[in-house]
């Protein structure tokens, strides 16, 4: 099978080939740390995340880095409005956005660069630009020229004729930065310091960088002239990953990034979030909220959409969000709640060769198994997670019918050694999507820190109560079982129980 992904840039699906065999970098543009993450934040890492995730499995050695953007005009607000500088609230909201993934078990980059840490390199680009003929300074700014750049547009497919003055920008442009422009379209790449507001030393005075600027320099940098992945929201593709490709490529004279990957927009009940219709909620403030979800029914609702299409946080999507969470989470949960019963070692199960992992010779290992098989068959079509979920919900959906027949008969209808690869085979392919339970938190805590065989215990001193007649101590024991979330059921074949 081969690993196809759409293309940004030639707006068509392509097979997936590395600039080098095995290797895979990849970059997504990062956070503006000015304040808390929010749904689309939520949206866009958890995708991401997962696209790194499936390279791994299919054994690529993949270096991912995201960056910080921490100069900004917002930043530079919000400091101002709570009497702060721009590198504390930078420090404050870079430590929550690692709150805010961590919760949504987004694992941790190769490397974060910010912008205040790449000068050097942002300046040394901006120097090439100019000597290139790309650039020109003017009263302390530096701007790009952007019909210089013949391919201007290739990415959007937006034509200069077509665009409005001062569509470039990131925010509305002022009239006294559009009197020193040769052309509407052209963008800033270096701006004269301002009164009050942090300034680094250059060639053309003090001052600080564009926007734009600062990922092109940041992706030279740490991964080179070329990558293979370059992602972010749609919201991104232009303006800025439109400049970045002027930019950078006009200094090289290679192709920025093989493949552009987006992800699409967010909307709540129908239209999009934004703080001016008062439906713009916190990556906290949804998980935090009496109707929230919890933070893995969350990353399953993201992954339940195809990653290119929007997704409509509505009442009732959430809702059957948390019966797929729950309906999944018992499947995931079943070795450690089961495993004893049928004779497992739980923990030697977890990633064995045959529970449908990969092996590390980048994605051409044999299939393991057929449920690994058809997973693999979907996520290769442009990391389709809605078809890879479905294999899991099968496996998850199996292995409840199961435990519930274990419980009521005391033997499963399927050969314990089957189930034990179905379940293994269910987590390991979970974790491919980031979906994880931790058996600490979801079994014993829920059952007081009674272990299998302490409510074995317990069963027997209620069968023993039960046949010197002492109904009492019977019915006390029973009843402190249900009081930790065990339920018995009393058959001719003897007394079973499951934690609820």
């Amino acid at each position: 099978m081969t690993l196809t992904l759409y293309n940004t840039l030639t707006r068509r699906k392509e097979p997936f080939e590395t600039i080098e065999p095995g290797k895979v970098k990849m970059y997504c543009c990062g956070v503006t740390v000015y304040d808390y993450c929010h749904l689309g934040h939520a949206r866009a890492y958890i995708v991401w995340d997962t696209v790194r995730r499936y390279l791994l499995w299919r054994g690529y050695d993949v270096r991912y880095v995201q960056n910080f953007t921490d100069i900004d005009d917002k930043i530079l607000n919000r400091a101002r409005e709570t009497n702060s500088t721009m590198e504390a609230v930078a420090e404050r909201f870079i430590k929550e956005y690692f709150t805010d993934m961590d919760r949504l078990n987004v694992m941790r980059a190769d490397e974060y660069p910010r912008a205040t840490h790449s000068l050097d390199g942002i300046k040394r680009l901006i120097h090439e630009l100019e000597h290139k003929g790309y650039a020109y300074p003017s009263a302390g700014d530096v701007y790009y020229t952007v019909r210089q750049f013949p391919e201007y547009g290739k990415l959007s497919g937006k034509r200069l004729d077509d665009l409005q003055a001062g569509a470039s920008g990131r925010v509305d442009t002022q009239d006294t930065e559009a009197a020193k422009k040769q052309d509407p379209f052209d963008f800033a790449l270096w701006k004269a310091a301002k009164p009050g507001e942090p300034a680094w030393e250059s060639p053309w005075g003090q001052g600080r960088p564009g926007w734009h600027i600062e990922c092109s320099a940041m992706v030279r940098d740490r991964l080179g002239d070329t990558i293979d992945i370059h992602c972010g929201g749609e919201d991104l593709q232009f303006p800025h990953h439109e400049n970045e490709i002027a930019q950078s490529e006009a200094v090289t004279g290679k192709p920025l990034a093989r493949y552009w990957m987006h992800n699409g927009f967010i909307n709540v009940d129908g239209e999009k979030m934004a703080k001016s219709v008062g439906n713009f909620t916190t990556i906290r403030q949804f998980l935090d909220a009496p109707n929230g979800l919890a933070p893995m029914a969350l990353r399953l609702f993201v992954l339940q959409a195809h990653y290119r299409k929007p997704i409509d946080f509505t009442p009732d999507a959430i809702a059957s969000a948390k019966n797929s969470w729950e309906t999944l989470k018992e499947g995931l949960l079943f070795g450690y709640e089961c495993g004893n019963k049928l004779g497992w070692r739980v923990e030697e199960t977890r990633g064995r060769p045959d529970a449908g992992t990969r092996g590390e010779d980048k994605g051409e290992s044999p299939i393991e198994n057929a449920y690994a098989e058809r997973f693999q068959a979907a996520m290769d079509d442009d990391i389709n997670t809605p078809g890879g979920l479905a294999v899991l919900f099968e496996l998850a959906k199996e292995l409840r019918r199961e435990a519930n027949i274990l419980v009521h008969q005391g033997k499963t209808e399927t050969p314990p050694q089957e189930l034990e690869q179905q379940w293994g085979t269910l987590v390991s392919l979970a974790a491919v999507l980031g979906l994880e339970v931790e058996p600490e938190a979801e079994t014993i805590e829920e059952t007081g820190g009674l272990s299998d065989e302490e409510i074995e215990a317990l069963i027997q001193q209620r069968q023993d109560a039960r046949k010197a007649k002492n109904f009492a101590e019977s019915d006390r024991i029973r009843n402190e079982l249900q009081a930790q979330g065990i339920a018995l059921i009393d058959t001719p074949q003897g007394t079973r129980w499951h934690r609820n």
